[in-house]
């Protein structure tokens, strides 16, 4: 009788707390569960999860935005940040390489549609039956190449047990000497590429990461997709040195991903792969690089990418960061843009933004979040006000009435 009386007590408690913190569409996992119940506790940890702002601490923080925007960046500079910013962002990987992130372990638990329903399903009853299953913690990726029993089998089905690349493609021994034999061959290697070698074209689930960086969710990713066979990571930036540091990385395994440089803000620059044939996008602390004119041809451009049914997932700084409160006077480029020290840009977001950007692009939301936390530093007794935004928006299903089977046609690498 007694457990039974405190059960209910807990559940009673738990179903209070998730309404009293919970938001408009707001699931009880995301975003994390620490709360803040008790102000004279603030430093017993480093961060505290849905922190509701006072009238007055949102008051400051505009005051704080408005004031630090007063004094704009000069026109000519602007545009040498915009023409140049790939160069700033090959100085900042040049400079700390891949040391400066920390490697997002947390993408699964916020975003479980990174991986096929099925291995989600699995990677949860793995989690629950070993201790070793580190996939959500706060420890760092191990660097250690890993790939299964069942992992090797599907590269050696689909590959062949000696590979090698022609023409940037991947192949078997024997289609790799009937290209270089043939007179020919050239027109071959063309042909075959355009039906059926682009990278990951035996793949059955697809994802790309956009703004890959030095691999900080690349190599969580593979670590899980290694043992997930039909599963494929793209993944781009157009610093071609944060490329260079993911495929130099020793996860780094061409049977599972493709690094490659490219400018999201280029429409007419392709892919290395066909439109509608990605289940995900991955755009996490990225568009707010971008110059808040570009952003929705780019957002544009990518849900092209996607299957009807495929899934766009999103984080990145949200309006009042501490982050842009704390820039000095003569770093803003417009409105809650802004350039850092280093050459490099940011944008902060609201959620009706980024609701908007998403949804001209014919985009339905599933997820579109605010993200508040309350950092805190425990050596000096300082707080900090952290907001992100986090969204999943997802590519309407289409079928022809008259012809069911019609877009299974037309993609036919799905």
């Amino acid at each position: 009788m007694n457990f039974i009386t405190r059960l209910s007590a807990l559940c009673l408690r738990k179903s209070k707390m998730q309404q009293r913190h919970r938001s408009s569409r707001r699931p009880a996992v995301p975003l994390g569960s620490r709360i803040l119940t008790d102000p004279s506790k603030v430093f017993e940890h480093n961060m505290w999860d849905h922190v509701q702002w006072s009238q007055e601490e949102e008051e400051n923080a505009k005051e704080k935005a408005a004031e630090n925007s007063l004094v704009k960046v000069q026109w000519e500079d602007q545009d040498k940040y915009e023409r140049e910013a790939s160069k700033y962002w090959n100085e900042f990987y040049k400079i700390h390489k891949n040391n400066f992130f920390k490697d997002r372990n947390w993408l699964f638990l916020e975003f479980p549609e990174i991986l096929p329903e099925k291995r989600r399903e699995e990677l949860k009853t793995e989690q629950r039956s070993s201790e070793h299953t580190k996939i959500n913690s706060t420890n760092s990726f191990s660097h250690k190449n890993e790939m299964s029993e069942e992992g090797e089998k599907y590269w050696k089905k689909n590959y062949g047990g000696g590979s090698t690349s022609v023409q940037g493609y991947v192949y078997n021994k024997k289609q790799a000497k009937s290209l270089t034999d043939n007179p020919q061959g050239k027109n071959r290697g063309e042909e075959l590429g355009r039906l059926e070698s682009f990278p990951g074209s035996d793949a059955t689930y697809r994802i790309l990461e956009v703004g890959c960086g030095a691999g900080n969710s690349v190599f969580p990713i593979l670590k899980v997709l290694c043992n997930t066979p039909g599963t494929f990571l793209y993944c781009c930036d157009f610093a071609s040195g944060a490329v260079e540091l993911v495929k130099s990385h020793s996860s780094y395994n061409s049977a599972w991903c493709s690094a490659f440089v490219h400018d999201v803000c280029d429409d007419a620059l392709p892919y290395p792969f066909p439109d509608e044939i990605l289940d995900v996008i991955l755009l996490v602390f990225v568009l707010s690089t971008i110059h808040p004119d570009r952003m929705q041809g780019v957002v544009n451009r990518l849900a092209k990418l996607l299957k009807p049914g495929g899934m766009l997932l999103f984080r990145d700084y949200g309006r009042y960061n501490t982050a842009q409160l704390r820039f000095k006077k003569g770093h803003c480029l417009s409105e809650n843009f802004y350039v850092r020290g280093d050459g490099t840009r940011v944008y902060f977001f609201t959620k009706d933004e980024v609701w908007n950007m998403f949804n001209l692009a014919g985009l339905t939301e599933v997820q579109n979040l605010v993200d508040q936390r309350l950092q805190v530093n425990r050596k000096k007794k300082v707080k900090m006000q952290r907001v992100w935004i986090q969204s999943k928006f997802q590519k309407p299903l289409l079928l022809s009435l008259n012809n069911p089977e019609e877009t299974t046609e037309r993609h036919p690498y799905r």
